[in-house]
């Protein structure tokens, strides 16, 4: 990974910004007592507010900002790694305690090299002393700037998980939507509805299943629950539906195959996921040299992925995968839904077979 990769992903501006402001407020508040105190208390002190302010409070605030900044960057990859929240505890308790030897170090060695204290005169015990003077402080220092920090970072989580949300549900109804659509077409509803009236007398039982199937495709698609993702069973269950109307529609000219590891059935996956690879295979497959088409369905587990295949021996691609999802609403919709919900873990790819054209999707396993 780059350097500037790693800035993008690492070091975050605002937060810096948001913890620097915090330790001005602090030094302010710090300033107001110590002035009260001249003031009103210990009106013999001496030391200049020159001296206070720039030797003491800006060393410091430039050693605890620069410090802390090191910590927001260590905290990110804490979480980006999934370490127990023990393990995060006891790591910055020991990073609480640090910051007041590197606090304390700094300051000897500014107190050095202005000539305000001979090395031979440095006490280590005499720092250790004053640096365990004011470890309860450090301390609490430590712990509320870590709080705005994980503060920072779970309000950040939570409105990207509201707008991936907003995302998946847009994704979800633009898809609900298309599918709809498509099977609203005149030609779809004419063809079925054609196909159920020459049953009614030759075939009444299979009219009314005909009848229930496109029924249950319609209500699965307007009615069914917002879910991203539900069981592989689910999905299959409303395939069927989609599948018995196009075995009816095209006879004898298709056949579908299916080929599912039964232990996977209560897996989750994206909702209507499989629909528009089926939809797509008919539409393409289809040519004046494919008039008799078989699909392949198959699910299975592969190295901890869960692997769909939908392949048809119809008519293979003359076009690149790209200007596919481009032109296919219904595809490119289901690759951008695989994209949020998996990121780069998921694979959609459509591509050519020794005979015929296979669309491939592989997802990690999951359980919600």
């Amino acid at each position: 990974m780059s350097l500037s990769s790693l800035k993008n992903k690492y070091i975050d501006v605002k937060l810096i910004l948001l913890l620097a402001t915090f330790y001005t407020l602090f030094n302010l508040i710090y300033l107001g007592k110590l002035a009260y105190m001249r003031a009103f208390v210990y009106k013999e002190i001496v030391e200049s507010w020159h001296d206070i302010i720039i030797h003491n409070l800006l060393i410091d605030w430039i050693i605890v900002v620069v410090y802390m900044s090191l910590i927001a960057i260590s905290t990110k990859r804490l979480l980006d790694k999934n370490y127990s929240w023990v393990k995060i505890f006891l790591l910055h308790t020991l990073f609480s305690i640090l910051i007041g030897f590197v606090i304390r170090f700094f300051f000897d060695l500014h107190g050095i090299l202005l000539g305000r204290m001979s090395f031979a005169d440095y006490s280590l015990k005499a720092s250790i002393d004053r640096m365990i003077f004011v470890i309860d402080l450090n301390f609490l220092i430590y712990f509320a700037m870590i709080f705005i920090i994980y503060t920072y970072y779970y309000l950040k989580q939570v409105k990207e998980t509201q707008k991936q949300k907003a995302f998946l549900e847009s994704q979800l109804t633009n898809t609900r939507m298309k599918m709809l659509s498509s099977q609203l077409q005149p030609h779809f509803l004419f063809n079925t509805l054609n196909s159920i009236s020459v049953l009614v007398e030759m075939d009444a039982k299979k009219a009314q299943d005909t009848i229930a199937d496109l029924s249950d495709l319609l209500r699965e698609i307007l009615y069914s629950s917002e879910n991203y993702k539900v069981t592989l069973r689910k999905e299959l269950r409303m395939l069927d539906y989609y599948l018995n109307i196009l075995t009816l529609r095209f006879s004898d000219h298709l056949i579908i195959e299916k080929e599912i590891d039964e232990s996977l059935v209560d897996r989750l996956v994206p909702s209507l996921l499989l629909q528009p690879i089926v939809e797509n295979s008919v539409k393409h497959g289809y040519s004046y040299h494919n008039i008799h088409l078989k699909i392949i369905i198959k699910i299975f587990k592969e190295k901890g992925y869960l692997v769909l295949s939908v392949y048809n021996n119809g008519k293979t691609l003359t076009k690149k995968q790209e200007a596919l999802l481009d032109k296919g609403v219904g595809i490119s919709n289901t690759r951008d839904r695989l994209q949020t919900l998996y990121g780069k873990k998921a694979v959609f790819k459509i591509r050519n077979k020794e005979s015929g054209v296979e669309t491939v999707i592989r997802i990690p396993f999951s359980k919600t």
